[in-house]
């Protein structure tokens, strides 16, 4: 389970100088899920997470292919080889795709557009 704090954001002490009263408490649906964390491999890898309500939601956790949208609009379904850029040079390393990441496809270089781990798909524009 991951922490929550919030910082003040305003001032801790009101004008008289008695200390501002909590708004609200803490609660666990204010936590944030797992990062994903997905990764490149040879074939897709999916987890399926109960969400409030008894939804689900399909978490991708190793992928093979990106759905890329061509420069003259069409979309076509490639490979992904490696990770080329990312926002996090250990995330480069470790080949974990995020959004905004520009990876290498068998079609050339391509940035990931979606977020992968919450969507459960990889999409992407060739560069």
């Amino acid at each position: 389970m991951g922490q929550y704090h919030r910082p003040h954001d305003k001032k801790v002490k009101r004008g008289t100088g008695g200390k501002r009263l909590k708004f609200k408490d803490k609660k666990l649906c204010h936590n944030g899920g797992v990062f994903a964390a997905t990764k490149v491999a040879d074939k897709d890898v999916k987890a399926v997470i109960r969400g409030r309500g008894g939804s689900r939601r399909v978490k991708i956790k190793k992928a093979a292919m990106i759905n890329v949208v061509m420069k003259d609009g069409k979309m076509k379904k490639v490979g992904i080889k490696r990770v080329l850029e990312s926002h996090n040079p250990e995330f480069v390393r470790m080949n974990i795709l995020t959004k905004g990441a520009v990876v290498e496809t068998e079609l050339g270089k391509v940035r990931i557009t979606n977020r992968v781990g919450q969507d459960g798909i990889v999409n992407g524009v060739a560069l």
